[in-house]
């Protein structure tokens, strides 16, 4: 079965399912959107929480893949099908009445990519000895650079596919000995089309 057709029949009627973005999260998802009608999505975001990687996969091609921190085992981080609902540089850090302002101390970093998951996201961190290690609340912490190179990269809109096990498009995604020296994601000729629908996030 192509890739595509992998992903979204089988994986995106929860995220189709998700409340409608706030109005200014609309303008953006209406990008993607037509009225009802339909979109092939060729640019996305997978995570693989068990290889704590994230590879972004932009027309079948793997762009870019990076190590990155995954939820504790009391806090772990959601698995499913989710969009981009804010995009915050500089942000600043919110958590049962603290309030951390910008800089070396904020949890968040310096990026702040906020998902449809109400209060998960994919940010910075002030611990960067925790990525690529089960550290975080639930949230996916990147290096600095990382996390600046990827918020260049993507958009209000843009699906993250978070998978908790190595299912078929892990594999393909982050199967080094095969994507190595031919990072093409075999798409197949019928990509498969989905209405992408945002909810609000907030900040944990």
């Amino acid at each position: 079965m192509a890739l595509m057709s992998i992903i979204w029949s089988s994986h995106l009627a929860a995220a189709q399912q998700q409340e409608s973005a706030a109005p200014a999260q609309q303008a953006a998802t209406e990008q993607v959107q037509a009225g009802t009608e339909t979109k092939a999505i060729t640019r996305f975001i997978v995570i693989s929480i068990a290889d704590r990687q994230m590879a972004l996969v932009d027309n079948g091609q793997v762009v870019k893949k990076f190590p990155v921190a995954v939820g504790k085992q009391s806090t772990p981080s959601p698995s499913g099908d989710f969009t981009i609902v804010n995009r915050t540089e500089d942000p600043t850090y919110y958590h049962k009445g603290k309030v951390i302002k910008p800089g070396k101390s904020n949890p968040l970093g310096s990026r702040w990519m906020g998902l449809s998951h109400k209060g998960y996201g994919i940010h910075g961190t002030n611990v960067p000895t925790s990525i690529g290690k089960a550290a975080s609340h639930g949230c996916f912490r990147m290096a600095r650079k990382d996390v600046e190179e990827l918020f260049k990269l993507v958009h209000v809109g843009d699906v993250v596919i978070v998978r908790s096990e190595h299912d078929e498009l892990v594999a393909q995604v982050f199967n080094t000995e095969k994507n190595d020296k031919s990072d093409k994601i075999n798409t197949g000729t019928n990509s498969a089309e989905v209405q992408i629908a945002s909810a609000d996030a907030g900040q944990n």
